[in-house]
């Protein structure tokens, strides 16, 4: 592993957001496999032997005069690719109770010590819609609920919601990077009784529970909503996050379509969270 070569794409954009959130997602279709968000945009990676110079042609945004985008091209080396995510990922603090950290920081006095590995998946805590997200499992009592955190990506939220007493915990994401990254985020987090699933809400058949955490994007998330209503349990809570203020009439404007009802919202640099009850 340390002879592999990695392909580092430096991008500064302007403006961070949503620019950042869109070059990565398009990033991720041409084939990059990781990447590091900054102050400035966002550093990607992809193995040398997946890479090509015309890697980014089909990555629609670096063509868009809405965006400013420039970039520096490198080649590094395994053990330095290692060395740059020690760099780039600082440990999150979510009030005085929880932590989000990587396996190489320091162990914090805080009630709720999370590990992470992030690698390629998204769920670190650093964006602002997981850290919204963070927030409402420490403020809601999980004892012997039934969970799903849906869109797991590094299944941070379903072990938050195990470390609260959650007794049954299904985390689901259709990615197969952030299926295995999950697995191995919650055997590192001794959460052993999370499953977890590769695939979308056509795996919810039958599927009933007390909470439901989707972070996910706004179209797919209106798509899914009435799926999720079903799951619902009487009194059940739906936690939503991934979209923009502006798409908030839309989201839950769907909800209410499935008896599903506002209770509140929280909101970070334009991202919103939001508290949906039966």
């Amino acid at each position: 592993m340390s002879n592999t070569i990695y392909i580092e794409y430096a991008f500064k954009v302007h403006p961070v957001q949503p620019t950042s959130d869109i070059l990565m997602a398009e990033l991720g279709e041409a084939g990059f496999e990781s990447f590091v968000e900054n102050e400035g945009g966002v550093t990607a990676y992809i193995q040398k032997k997946d890479w090509s110079e015309s890697i980014l042609n089909n990555v629609a945004i670096l063509s868009n005069d809405n965006f400013e985008i420039n970039f520096q091209v490198k080649e590094i080396k395994q053990e330095n690719w290692n060395a740059t995510w020690e760099e780039n990922f600082n440990p999150i603090q979510i009030g005085d109770q929880c932590m989000i950290r990587a396996p190489f920081h320091e162990k914090p006095k805080v009630k709720f010590d999370i590990v992470i590995e992030p690698k390629m998946s998204f769920g670190t805590g650093h964006h602002e819609t997981t850290h919204m997200m963070l927030r409402y499992i420490l403020d809601h009592n999980f004892k012997e609920k039934s969970v799903l955190d849906m869109g797991s990506g590094t299944g941070v939220l379903a072990i938050l919601a195990a470390m609260k007493g959650a007794k049954h915990i299904d985390a689901i994401d259709i990615d197969h990077w952030c299926y295995l990254n999950a697995k191995e985020n919650i055997v590192r987090n001794n959460c052993g009784h999370i499953n977890v699933y590769e695939g979308d809400a056509s795996l919810l058949i039958d599927k009933k529970y007390d909470f439901i955490i989707a972070n996910i994007n706004r179209n797919i998330l209106i798509e899914d909503i009435p799926t999720y209503a079903k799951c619902l349990t009487s009194h059940g809570v739906l936690f939503l996050s991934g979209f923009y203020a502006e798409d908030l009439s839309k989201i839950s404007s769907k909800c209410e379509e499935v008896s599903l009802n506002f209770e509140k919202n929280l909101e970070k640099n334009n991202w919103v969270a939001v508290k949906y009850v039966f």
